[in-house]
């Protein structure tokens, strides 16, 4: 089964990484599904039926977006609040569409990957700061892999370094 690679970035256009990454991902459409939430719900009106049924016809799921504010876009969070509902992702009643599905982050962050540490500027991991990210999928009996990031996006935009990431990030999505 494809992979459903669920994007939320808020400004797409001006992406560096998230950009490319997609770029790359939709040049294998038979591979992977790439979903655009900014695009598909610009008014942030998510049709939940939709959205299930789409998880429903995958097989693995990878969410990518850009670090912002410490967490997700805001989209993406509303994506959850919306769509992982009781009896479709969690309880009774069937509330088991994540059961054993592999589940996995794609993230990129403007900062250093020595910021994100506990003596650094910011006195967290990204592990750590992704830890509700694992912890509702694992309550959803998802089999969550972790995460893939890119660090510094800021600081260093080369075509070079922006290629090797998208390689590897190709690399992390084709082996969950």
């Amino acid at each position: 089964m494809k992979t459903l690679v669920i994007v939320a970035h808020p400004s797409m256009e001006t992406s560096v990484i998230n950009k490319r990454w997609v770029e790359e991902l939709k040049k294998y459409p038979e591979k992977y599904t790439v979903h655009e939430l900014s695009k598909v719900y610009p008014d942030g009106n998510i049709d939940v039926e939709k959205e299930q049924k789409l998880v429903e016809s995958h097989g693995n799921l990878v969410l990518q977006f850009p670090i912002y504010w410490f967490n997700c876009p805001p989209l993406l969070k509303k994506w959850f609040d919306d769509v992982l509902t009781y009896g479709w992702a969690f309880g009774s009643n069937g509330g088991d569409k994540f059961k054993n599905r592999k589940v996995a982050l794609g993230v990129s962050a403007g900062i250093e990957k020595l910021d994100y540490h506990e003596n650094g500027r910011y006195q967290y991991t990204l592990e750590q700061i992704l830890v509700p990210f694992r912890m509702t999928f694992l309550y959803c009996d998802a089999d969550y892999r972790s995460f893939f990031a890119f660090y510094g996006e800021e600081y260093d935009r080369s075509e070079e370094t922006v290629e090797k990431s998208t390689e590897n990030y190709l690399d992390f999505v084709d082996n969950l």
